[in-house]
């Protein structure tokens, strides 16, 4: 008899997507490398192949951009546009899109679009763009490949500035899309959005104490909570708070000043309703919203009727034109608080004159007060950005250029050397927060490749030496911000060169000995070339020692930075206080050394399978920081083995705690301590996947594959920055 099926549910649970059942759920303190499969492959619609440059290029940039401006104003019955513009809603989407970048680990900005997945498609702060990406399907759909999501919402808001009447400062395409929301980005430690600032802060009398690496002040805003510091109004508290935000951006106080005026010149907030009403965020709403969030089911449920942000009010008396009234109404008019329609406190004119009140964004006929925030007011109540404020009130000039290089930085911070970007629009200037490298007019044949090899291995500094100077040259690479890396041979010039994990004194004596051996040269060659080419010449010498007779490939073209080139305050964020890969760490850490090394491999835009047979190359080459041995598990240092590995995964020996991150490596038939290793050493036999990974290399198969991979990653790691090098 066949038996019933009613009752049963027809989904096979082991593949169920809405249950937390993976390994982590159950050990919540297992190492978790998704980290370093952040866009995968796999995820990637587009086919082996594609490059996003070579379409670009393709692109009617002409078209695109009268394009944009065109539908600024084509008003849309679904949507209708704040003072029929939508260029406010746009700038505020690519704002926001930018907004997020934040300099300690260079994560978030525009350079992802990542603005169109979780969880920052539903922050409480982004609420309302995500009918701005809507608005803009129909150019990403004429446009297709040519032109990616990260690059329109930019673009987008360069047009909406151009259409209103600010000349624009350039702009740079060359941003990818991702596929998936983002893992590798840690937003706060807060389980509720908007959770009170004391989370985040070590302590929240001290606004400076900002927990590393946030920007943010609470879960889900952008920069500050616009009704003051956790809702409270205080603009010189508030003050205090933009301070702190914006300079986590590298943005000073005149930046930070133009960029807000310039941002509140046009447009206008949304709160005239009950935001308590509102649906789900578009992350959590019904499938009937098709991707939207936030419905309002009151009135029109848009236009005057719109709750965002809570705070309702233009700025301006002409919230569709670019000009000087934001400071005109900020300076000249006393403001008291008050509470907008959806109960959020804001900040209006006392007796305005009426002609300097605006219309309603959709009610013909209808005057209403401009209103502020009360980072708005800070403009006016903290002594510095009062005395910037009104020298742009002053000097119209001077703040639309101010804005537009700021606007600039803002969009563009994290899109990496200007080698990286795309499009006829790009300034001609060089911006030292590019990081900008002078290039070279030599090309090395791979003769000339060779005799250096040669010089470099006869110079009198051991191969370790070369590797350490190589490698700590090239390690401060972020895939995050495309900032550091071997390029420019920063490590010549302060403060790199002083950093303790550099080893200075190591340093110095290489640095001298190579500057040495480029003065005798017949032909120039940087220095940047000479210190990558150094390392180079060691990894492909120690491979031959190991059997292995392989050529390291070596792409000159580097050129060398100059003090002039290098704005150093900002490079204090680049500087290398953990490095499990060298078995370093400066200081203690609360976050374990496994954990901190995922964190470097991230950055560096490293793999699991790559940060593992780059740990167990660099251990047996003898690269630890100050020599120590830790983790060196072989008889042959300085040559390119499988030991590591072998030795790791060898059930002849057992692993004893030994002091603080120290173990020994212990025989177990004579009970001698045969190793030393630390934490870092140990996972890779410990974690699952990666014990994996280090059974590969431990293959007697598989040596040869040990030294071609190594050689891959390394010369990865050594091109990381070669921008010039990509299709």
């Amino acid at each position: 008899m066949e038996q019933s099926s009613k009752g049963k549910c027809p989904v096979f649970h082991g593949t169920n997507t809405t249950t937390d059942q993976s390994y982590q759920h159950w050990w919540p303190n297992a190492l978790n490398l998704d980290i370093l499969a952040q866009n995968d492959r796999k995820r990637n619609p587009m086919n082996d192949g594609y490059s996003y440059k070579n379409e670009f290029r393709k692109l009617d940039f002409e078209k695109l951009k009268s394009d944009l401006k065109k539908m600024m104003t084509e008003n849309q019955e679904w949507l209708p546009a704040d003072y029929g513009h939508y260029g406010p809603l746009f700038i505020r989407m690519a704002w926001h899109s930018a907004g997020t970048y934040r300099k300690n680990d260079g994560r978030g900005g525009a350079n992802t679009g990542n603005q169109r997945f979780a969880p920052i498609n539903s922050w409480p702060d982004n609420a309302g763009l995500d009918r701005a990406r809507r608005l803009l399907w129909p150019i990403k759909k004429k446009y297709g490949n040519k032109l990616s999501w990260a690059d329109l919402f930019i673009l987008a808001g360069n047009m909406a500035y151009e259409s209103m009447g600010l000349k624009t400062f350039g702009f740079g395409a060359g941003r990818e899309d991702i596929w998936q929301p983002e893992i590798d980005a840690y937003w706060g430690p807060e389980k509720e959005w908007l959770a009170a600032t004391k989370n985040r802060y070590a302590d929240d009398h001290d606004r400076t104490s900002l927990e590393n690496p946030l920007a943010a002040v609470q879960m889900g805003l952008i920069y500050v909570n616009p009704e003051g510091v956790d809702g409270k109004p205080n603009p010189q508290r508030t003050a205090i708070d933009v301070r702190k935000t914006f300079a986590e951006m590298s943005m000073n106080d005149e930046e930070t000043v133009a960029l807000i005026a310039g941002g509140h010149t046009v447009g206008k907030m949304h709160g005239n309703g009950d935001a308590r009403v509102l649906g789900p965020s578009p992350e959590g709403a019904d499938v009937t919203a098709q991707g939207l969030g936030w419905i309002n089911p009151k009135g029109k449920g848009n236009a005057e009727d719109a709750v965002y942000s809570g705070l309702e009010g233009p700025w301006t008396t002409t919230p569709n034109k670019w000009n000087q009234e934001y400071f005109y109404l900020l300076l000249n008019y006393e403001w008291r608080l008050t509470l907008s329609p959806a109960g959020a406190n804001q900040w209006e004119p006392v007796n305005i004159k009426e002609k300097d009140k605006p219309m309603d964004a959709h009610i013909p006929g209808k005057k209403v007060n401009p209103v502020m925030t009360d980072a708005d007011m800070s403009l006016k109540e903290d002594p510095i950005y009062a005395k910037i404020s009104e020298r742009f009130y002053k000097d119209p000039e001077y703040f639309n250029k101010t804005f537009a290089r700021a606007w600039f930085k803002l969009t563009h911070r994290d899109l990496g050397p200007v080698s990286r970007y795309l499009g006829p629009d790009v300034p001609k200037e060089d911006l030292i927060w590019q990081d900008p490298v002078p290039s070279v007019n030599y090309k090395l044949t791979e003769k000339e490749i060779e005799h250096l090899k040669k010089t470099l291995l006869n110079s009198g500094l051991t191969r370790t030496e070369l590797i350490n100077t190589a490698w700590d040259s090239a390690r401060t690479f972020r895939a995050t911000d495309y900032r550091g890396g071997a390029n420019g041979a920063r490590i010549r010039l302060k403060p790199q060169r002083q950093w303790a994990g550099n080893e200075p004194d190591r340093l110095n004596k290489v640095l001298n000995k190579l500057e040495e051996i480029q003065k005798g040269l017949d032909k120039k060659v940087s220095m940047a070339d000479l210190i990558v080419l150094g390392g180079t010449a060691a990894v492909e010498q120690a491979a031959k020692d190991a059997g292995v007779d392989i050529q390291v490939p070596f792409h000159s073209g580097r050129g060398d930075a100059t003090d002039e080139m290098t704005d150093a305050s900002t490079f204090d964020v680049l500087e290398p206080l953990h490095d499990g890969f060298r078995n370093y760490l400066k200081d203690d850490f609360a976050t374990s050394s496994e954990e901190l090394l995922l964190a470097r491999a991230s950055l560096m835009g490293l793999t699991a399978p790559e940060m593992t047979v780059l740990v167990g190359g660099m251990r047996v080459l003898d690269t630890n920081f100050g020599n120590t041995k830790h983790g060196v598990f072989t008889e042959r240092p300085g040559v390119l083995t499988t030991d590591f590995f072998v030795n790791l995964t060898d059930m002849n020996n057992s692993w004893m705690p030994a002091g603080k991150n120290l173990y020994n490596i212990v025989d177990r038939k004579t009970k001698k301590t045969k190793w030393t290793a630390t934490r870092i050493d140990l996972v890779f036999g410990s974690n699952s996947v990666l014990r994996a990974y280090a059974e590969v290399y431990a293959q007697d198969d598989n040596k040869e594959k040990f030294v071609k991979d190594f050689v891959s990653t390394w010369v990865k790691v050594m091109d990381a920055d070669r921008f010039d090098l990509e299709k």
